[in-house]
Protein backbone atom coordinates (compact mmCIF):
# COMPACT_ATOMS: atom_id res chain seq x y z
CA UNK A 1 0.00 0.00 0.00
CA UNK A 2 1.27 3.24 -0.83
CA UNK A 3 1.27 6.13 2.17
CA UNK A 4 -0.99 8.96 1.37
CA UNK A 5 1.17 11.94 1.36
CA UNK A 6 -0.06 14.97 4.11
CA UNK A 7 -1.23 17.99 1.90
CA UNK A 8 -2.84 21.06 2.89
CA UNK A 9 -4.93 23.40 1.29
CA UNK A 10 -4.41 27.00 0.82
CA UNK A 11 -5.36 29.70 2.92
CA UNK A 12 -8.01 31.40 0.36
CA UNK A 13 -9.57 27.50 -0.42
CA UNK A 14 -9.57 26.34 3.33
CA UNK A 15 -11.69 29.89 3.87
CA UNK A 16 -14.05 29.67 1.32
CA UNK A 17 -14.94 25.55 2.42
CA UNK A 18 -15.13 27.42 5.45
CA UNK A 19 -17.58 30.22 4.32
CA UNK A 20 -20.06 27.99 2.38
CA UNK A 21 -20.12 25.30 4.93
CA UNK A 22 -21.21 28.29 7.06
CA UNK A 23 -23.77 29.43 4.61
CA UNK A 24 -25.02 25.77 4.49
CA UNK A 25 -25.66 25.36 8.59
CA UNK A 26 -27.12 28.78 8.27
CA UNK A 27 -29.42 27.99 5.77
CA UNK A 28 -30.52 24.91 7.61
CA UNK A 29 -30.93 26.36 10.37
CA UNK A 30 -33.30 28.64 8.67
CA UNK A 31 -35.19 26.07 7.17
CA UNK A 32 -35.95 24.62 10.79
CA UNK A 33 -37.40 27.19 11.85
CA UNK A 34 -39.49 28.18 9.01
CA UNK A 35 -40.38 24.43 9.73
CA UNK A 36 -41.43 25.39 13.12
CA UNK A 37 -42.98 28.41 12.38
CA UNK A 38 -45.07 26.28 9.46
CA UNK A 39 -46.26 23.91 12.06
CA UNK A 40 -47.20 27.01 14.02
CA UNK A 41 -49.10 28.49 11.70
CA UNK A 42 -51.16 25.37 10.67
CA UNK A 43 -52.05 24.55 14.23
CA UNK A 44 -53.57 28.42 14.49
CA UNK A 45 -55.19 27.72 10.98
CA UNK A 46 -56.86 24.37 12.44
CA UNK A 47 -57.83 26.73 15.82
CA UNK A 48 -59.24 28.99 13.94
CA UNK A 49 -61.56 26.50 11.91
CA UNK A 50 -62.76 24.62 14.98
CA UNK A 51 -63.53 28.24 16.34
CA UNK A 52 -65.65 28.95 13.32
CA UNK A 53 -67.56 25.73 13.12
CA UNK A 54 -68.67 26.44 16.38
CA UNK A 55 -70.09 30.01 15.78
CA UNK A 56 -71.27 28.81 12.44
CA UNK A 57 -73.46 25.83 14.38
CA UNK A 58 -74.36 28.62 16.69
CA UNK A 59 -75.81 30.55 13.87
CA UNK A 60 -77.25 27.91 12.24
CA UNK A 61 -79.42 27.15 15.46
CA UNK A 62 -80.37 30.74 15.87
CA UNK A 63 -81.20 31.52 12.12
CA UNK A 64 -81.59 28.02 10.26
CA UNK A 65 -79.66 25.74 8.32
CA UNK A 66 -80.83 27.76 5.18
CA UNK A 67 -79.57 31.07 6.04
CA UNK A 68 -76.62 32.73 4.00
CA UNK A 69 -75.01 36.00 5.88
CA UNK A 70 -73.36 38.82 4.50
CA UNK A 71 -70.24 38.71 6.38
CA UNK A 72 -70.05 42.48 4.71
CA UNK A 73 -73.09 43.44 6.19
CA UNK A 74 -74.46 40.97 9.12
CA UNK A 75 -77.61 40.66 6.71
CA UNK A 76 -79.46 37.60 7.22
CA UNK A 77 -80.97 35.67 4.35
CA UNK A 78 -82.82 32.65 3.09
CA UNK A 79 -81.24 30.96 0.77
CA UNK A 80 -83.03 31.44 -2.66
CA UNK A 81 -83.06 27.98 -4.85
Amino acid sequence: MSKLNKMKLEKQELETLQELNNEFTRQKLTLGELEVQRALVIDEVKRIKATFLVEEKKLIDKYGEDSVINLNTGEVQKKQD
